[in-house]
């Protein structure tokens, strides 16, 4: 899922005043919604990689990504909201409520465990 290696690559989540900021690749238009690990970029920021079936169209994906977000966390989609990059794939999305540990935990949904 990486397209670039970097040593002194910052984390995909940071905490924030409201609880947590979750830096989001979206691959809106994908077959199926799925977190799909972590994607490193050129700005030397990991991200969250996450897939949503819904078009790019009128919020259509960005509405998918939240639920998506909201039920792998346990946590109502209200909680969740777009922060930055609503019409780009590279999105900040704040968390109320939420802890790092919880956030962190978002980087392993759906990836096989290590050996």
């Amino acid at each position: 899922m990486s397209n670039h290696k970097s040593a002194a690559l910052k984390p995909f989540y940071d905490i924030c005043d409201v609880g947590v900021r979750l830096y989001v690749r979206a691959q809106p238009g994908a077959a199926r919604d799925e977190i799909a690990g972590i994607w490193e970029g050129s700005d030397e920021r990991a991200r969250l990689a996450v897939k949503v079936a819904a078009p790019p169209d009128k919020g259509k994906a960005n509405a998918a990504l939240i639920k998506l977000l909201a039920k792998a966390l346990d946590m109502p989609k209200s909680a969740l909201t777009v922060a930055a990059g609503e019409a780009s794939r590279l999105k900040t999305i704040e968390i109320r409520g939420v802890d790092t540990v919880q956030a962190r935990a978002l980087g392993t949904k759906g990836l096989p465990p290590n050996p």
